[in-house]
């Protein structure tokens, strides 16, 4: 069974979440709160996690970037911040992805959909379980990326991308296929969720990520990734 965490401190919200949720058979906890919330993560090791921003003891980016100190578990934020600096924090702290109240019901079981599948396996290429680069190594069968002697810590979302990337060496994957392929259909024009999530890759793997040498851009075109 699927496990859920919900970190929502309005009853009537974290009702319809878990009706809505154990209707479909998934086990759902609940949390009013950020210590709370940090707690039944590390005892009940959900499967995803759905989180408010606008918690009452502390800020839901805060409670992410906690999270993400142990955890990749996948992170939807359920927030009324609209603005696109807010989604673009949540993004950077680690969340795997951003949904505005009001929302759809349908939509947001969608996206739940979405992320257990982005924790699921994808079968690497005949001969790229293992990819060995001057700065880091990917380790594709153990979901594991070395740089420095020390493991690197990816979200979902980062490993998946990587992953797409790397099982296609020197070859151009579009950004309509990633968007597709790590978001849904729903989600093939929000090309800025790629930036943010490739600007982090380079980040915590380049040893210049302004002038990458493994990731690199084919503008307006999509990605690639250079052994």
């Amino acid at each position: 069974m699927t496990r859920v965490l919900v970190v929502e401190d309005d009853p009537q919200l974290v009702r319809a979440l878990v009706i809505n949720m154990q209707a479909r058979r998934y086990g759902v906890d609940a949390a009013p709160d950020g210590a709370t919330a940090l707690r039944l993560a590390a005892a009940r090791q959900p499967d995803v996690v759905i989180l408010d921003l606008g918690l009452p003891d502390m800020d839901g980016v805060d409670v992410l970037r906690a999270l993400r100190g142990w955890s990749r578990v996948p992170v939807l934020v359920l927030s009324a911040r609209r603005s696109s600096g807010e989604k673009v924090a949540a993004l950077d702290a680690g969340a795997d992805d951003y949904i505005t109240k009001p929302f759809s019901m349908d939509e947001l079981l969608a996206r739940l959909r979405a992320a257990v599948r982005r924790t699921e396996d994808i079968t690497p290429s005949a001969g790229t379980t293992r990819v060995v680069t001057a700065d880091f190594t990917i380790d594709l069968l153990a979901k594991k990326v070395v740089r420095g002697g020390t493991d690197v810590r990816l979200t979902p979302t980062e490993w998946q991308l990587l992953e797409i990337l790397v099982i296609h060496p020197g070859r151009l994957v579009t950004q309509k296929h990633l968007l597709q392929e790590v978001w849904g259909v729903s989600q093939r024009n929000k090309t800025n969720y790629l930036r943010v999530y490739m600007a982090q890759l380079r980040r915590k793997l380049e040893s210049d990520p302004s002038h990458p040498r493994y990731l690199i851009t084919e503008p307006g075109m999509g990605y690639r990734f250079e052994g």
